[in-house]
């Protein structure tokens, strides 16, 4: 293929090649690439004709994890404007406000999902996707539109709030979206010949890879049920009934398989390739893939939203202890890591320091937040000579002796306790690799200069911990609280909630472990 500009280009050049080939299976449907293109294509006109195209314009799609999702995407790149996937299992109030923020074109819908539409601030604006994939295709117009279109125009809208609780969109271009779907298929040669078992929902940036790996390679991607995941022993059955030859899913996906224990009753038959994404990865709970997969290829990445998906990667190369951590390893292609202190200097080697990401990836910035831009994107500080851009990523993390990089902690999860700089996140990883336990975070109560740890398990106590802990940290980095829990609370991309675990415990309303009877 030539140049890439616009990733409606990876959809028509698969659709040429492999027109009634399976694009995206859910539970209810399958779309063949040459459907979804003309689906996509209708969409695409409807928009156009009665909507002005001349300036790039957000499309709010309201999602879930179904094939008709990926039609609405491409309908409304066709139409020369840009999506913002809304969570259709969102409360209605919070989903109008992120509306509000950015005051959509049009409101993308399915026939299903009709009265949550309708409940939405700017519901006069509703267009329901399946009458308007009946729309005949304007081809000349769909034509011009695309001529007009670079790659540095947004193909998408993300909104994630952090850890402040307030949603910032960030804006992520054709161009970002390219060279990451090039670097995955060069890097890890995927073809037309994988299958996918898509796990993250389409309103998390993580699913990225999974969506144009399908159009760029002319893939298959079964979307699996959220349902299955709570059965693993079915989840396998499912990934082996489909011939899944990849995943790409979040850790805390990854980890719930392992820490299930189906892996030694039943492994996956057709993996060949093990992707994770989103949290610290344990040694662990690699090691228990590992046992049960070992031809397969592992690779940890990791990335903000802000620098489209991921900007670096580690593909497991040696053994791992239980207690160690998976190193995050080194730069994608076209991208730059740099590890920073406090004063934008370099960091030594084997020192802690900021992570800042320079390349084709990185966000032009928030979606009409310019404050919050400025803040976050700014002037490389090695440079004073022409503007050249780096995200400042707010996370730590340090070079180790093999030049990879090892993720540390978020920068607001580094203390100074007792006299002593803690990277909380050490001591999670050291609880999280002990036996029994299945997950573990570390917070610090300021007021009372505590170190909390909260942690779930099914047979391990306090007492237990705190025995094993001894022989893995020194004595100043012991959690001055412990606290046993049922099960650990998970935000909408899958990673555990910090924000509300902490609110729970400062509120003492944590659902403490209880032993049956």
């Amino acid at each position: 293929m030539a140049l890439q500009i616009n990733v409606l280009d990876y959809l028509e050049y698969s659709a040429a090649r492999f027109p009634n080939k399976p694009s995206f299976c859910d539970e209810n449907c399958t779309i063949t690439f040459e459907e979804l293109m003309q689906d996509a294509k209708a969409v695409g006109s409807y928009l156009a004709v009665r909507y002005d195209h001349t300036v790039r314009r957000p499309v709010a799609v309201l999602v879930d994890r179904t094939a008709i999702s990926i039609t609405a995407f491409m309908g409304t790149l066709y139409s020369g404007n840009f999506y913002v996937p809304i969570d259709v299992d969102m409360p209605a109030q919070r989903a109008s406000a992120i509306l509000q923020k950015f005051s959509p074109l049009a409101i993308l819908y399915s026939e299903k999902d009709a009265t949550f539409a309708m409940s939405l601030s700017f519901s006069d604006r509703c267009v329901c996707i399946e009458e308007a994939t009946k729309t005949e295709i304007d081809k000349e117009l769909l034509k011009h539109i695309r001529t007009e279109m670079i790659d540095q125009d947004p193909v998408y809208i993300m909104f994630t709030s952090g850890s402040t609780g307030v949603p910032k969109g960030i804006v992520i271009t054709h161009r970002g979206v390219i060279d990451l779907t090039e670097w995955l298929t060069d890097t890890f040669s995927f073809t037309e010949a994988d299958v996918l078992g898509n796990q993250t929902p389409f309103y998390f940036d993580a699913s990225v890879k999974d969506i144009y790996l399908t159009l760029k390679c002319g893939l298959t991607t079964h979307i699996l049920p959220k349902k299955l995941f709570m059965f693993p022993i079915k989840l396998i059955d499912e990934l082996n009934n489909n011939k899944v030859t990849a995943i790409l899913w979040a850790t805390s996906a990854i980890n719930l398989v392992a820490n299930s224990r189906v892996l030694t009753k039943k492994r996956p038959e057709s993996i060949q390739k093990v992707f994770f994404a989103g949290e610290a990865m344990s040694g662990k709970i690699l090691n228990l893939w590992k046992t049960s997969i070992p031809e397969s290829m592992y690779v940890n990445l990791y990335g903000p939203t802000e620098i489209t998906v991921d900007c670096s990667y580690y593909i497991v190369d040696r053994d791992f202890a239980d207690d160690e951590q998976v190193p995050i390893g080194g730069a994608c292609r076209n991208m730059e890591l740099l590890l920073l202190d406090e004063n934008l200097q370099p960091v030594k080697k084997g020192e802690t320091g900021e992570i800042c990401v320079r390349g084709s990836g990185v966000s032009p910035g928030y979606y009409n937040e310019k404050e919050k831009t400025t803040r976050a994107f700014m002037q490389n500080p090695a440079n004073p000579y022409y503007r050249d851009i780096i995200y400042r990523t707010g996370d730590l993390a340090r070079q180790n002796e093999w030049g990879e990089l090892v993720f540390s902690s978020r920068k607001d999860n580094q203390i100074k306790h007792m006299g002593n700089r803690i990277e909380l996140g050490e001591i999670e990883t050291a609880t999280n690799a002990l036996d029994n336990v299945e997950a573990a975070i570390c917070f610090y109560d300021t007021e009372k200069a505590k170190i909390v740890m909260v942690f779930q398990s099914a047979e391990a106590d306090n007492t237990a911990i705190m025995k094993s802990l001894s022989d893995k940290l020194p004595k100043y980095m012991f959690p001055n609280v412990l606290q046993r829990i049922e099960k650990m609370p998970y935000n909408r991309n899958g990673k555990i909630d910090r924000v509300k675990l902490k609110e729970q415990y400062f509120n003492g309303k944590l659902e403490l472990y209880r032993p049956t009877e």
